[in-house]
């Protein structure tokens, strides 16, 4: 095949969506007082109300970020604040309602979530590619055969994969140690992982 024989040049997409496996959740709490002692004293208080949650078997707790910083009134100084994030994975869809109702019942300052991810999303991806390089050959098939040529081997390729993650939960049953989430009115959705790629094959006229 010399460098001047024909060539074709077609992009191929290809997507797969599955049930998301694994939430991810943001929860954040806060407390302010008159000194710094007070406010982290308080905070570890509030947080304290959360491990039970956090302890749960279908729970991984991802991270753990604390903040701590004065309150300002013009130039003075009237307060500190104290703040915790936690990043969390519940690993358990089951255990999502329960963790939930737990973790709202600790009264956060701010929840987040879920976000629905998978477990292996490299599989989900392998299959979406599959897809894109068969949407790739199939076209390039089609322009070979409207020019009266056969489409010879593959050339090049290259890829560029995106993915998006709709999330959303429906619960199933709350503890009586939290507020009932049940009427929130979430189901879970797919996770879809879309793949694309560029291909370029040669050409026998």
């Amino acid at each position: 095949m010399t460098e001047t024989a024909p060539q074709i040049v077609t992009e191929g997409t290809g997507w797969h969506e599955q049930l998301g496996d694994r939430a991810e959740l943001d929860v954040s709490f806060t407390a302010v007082a008159r000194s710094r002692s007070d406010a982290v004293r308080e905070l570890g208080r509030r947080v304290a109300a959360a491990e039970a949650a956090l302890a749960h078997p279908g729970l991984e707790v991802r991270h753990r970020r604390i903040r701590v910083h004065n309150e300002w009134r013009g130039n003075r100084i009237v307060g500190c604040r104290a703040g915790e994030d936690l990043a969390l994975l519940v690993t358990e869809v089951g255990a999502l309602d329960a963790v939930l109702s737990a973790l709202v019942g600790a009264e956060p300052t701010d929840l987040q979530g879920p976000r629905w991810v998978l477990a292996d999303p490299a599989a989900a991806l392998r299959e979406a590619q599959k897809r894109a390089v068969a949407d790739a050959r199939a076209r390039a098939e089609g322009y070979a055969d409207a020019l009266g040529a056969t489409l010879g081997p593959l050339l090049r390729l290259s890829e560029a994969a995106e993915h998006g993650v709709p999330v959303a939960y429906r619960m199933a049953a709350a503890e009586a140690a939290g507020p009932d989430v049940r009427a929130l009115g979430l189901e879970p959705e797919p996770v879809r992982v879309t793949a694309r790629c560029t291909t370029t094959w040669a050409l026998t006229v």
